[in-house]
């Protein structure tokens, strides 16, 4: 019951990890998206991100999860996928403290930096603006998020769907405390991205699998583990 067994809670470990960064990532696209409005807008903005990032996720999780089991090249499609978006992540990873900081106050509605102002310093937009731009990173980061917790889970159903509530509840609950987190200690998002990486390449191995032969990988790919799983 619930695929108790070490590979159930390798998965389980990887989901939780993608699950903190990517929720804290989204959280800080969405704050640096809202920093630019006035005090009265911006709540409305974040709450609009944080609402429309759940339900892209569910969404998604339905579609994600039924195109993965069918394996071959949709598994070759979607860990290039994610390479991609750990691309993105190493390039967001670069982004300036000054700016997290200006993401994070926008999101807590605190001066965290004590200068006089909350995201005092990011360009003035209208809520149309910026309600615009979170829904367009939402869309994007929805998706990379459910891929990846698709792809961290294999094919242990219980770690994707804890994997998918855990996500909504970090995104409607502990956003802003998940950006503070990262934006402080910086080398648990560089974590979170090297196991995506790690997920990323076995999917591209085990979908290539389904049509050349590839040698056994210790911790990464083992020739029997797609046809196993379809049994």
């Amino acid at each position: 019951m619930f695929g108790l067994d070490p590979s159930f809670f390798s998965s389980l470990l990887q989901v939780i990890m993608i699950d903190l960064v990517l929720a804290g990532d989204n959280a800080v696209v969405i704050g640096l998206a809202a920093a630019g409005l006035p005090a009265d807008l911006r709540r409305k903005a974040i709450l609009v991100g944080i609402a429309a990032a759940t339900v892209l996720r569910i969404i998604f999780a339905l579609i994600t999860s039924q195109l993965l089991a069918l394996g071959g090249g949709l598994l070759i499609a979607g860990g290039i996928l994610l390479l991609w978006v750990c691309w993105k992540m190493y390039r967001e990873l670069s982004v300036s403290h000054e700016e997290e900081g200006e993401a994070t106050e926008a999101l807590s509605g605190n001066d965290l930096n004590a200068d006089g102002t909350v995201a005092g310093k990011a360009p003035r937009k209208t809520l149309r603006q910026a309600v615009t731009q979170i829904i367009i990173a939402d869309v994007s980061m929805s998706l990379d998020n459910v891929l990846a917790v698709a792809g961290a889970a294999q094919h242990h159903t219980e770690a994707l769907i804890f994997g998918l509530a855990l996500s909504v509840v970090m995104m409607g609950v502990a956003a802003t405390f998940i950006a503070r987190l990262l934006h402080r200690f910086r080398w648990i998002a560089w974590i979170g991205l090297l196991i995506i990486l790690f997920v990323a390449v076995r999917m591209v191995l085990e979908g290539a699998g389904a049509f050349v032969t590839i040698p056994e990988i210790p911790l990464l790919y083992t020739p029997h583990a797609t046809a196993a799983a379809a049994h």
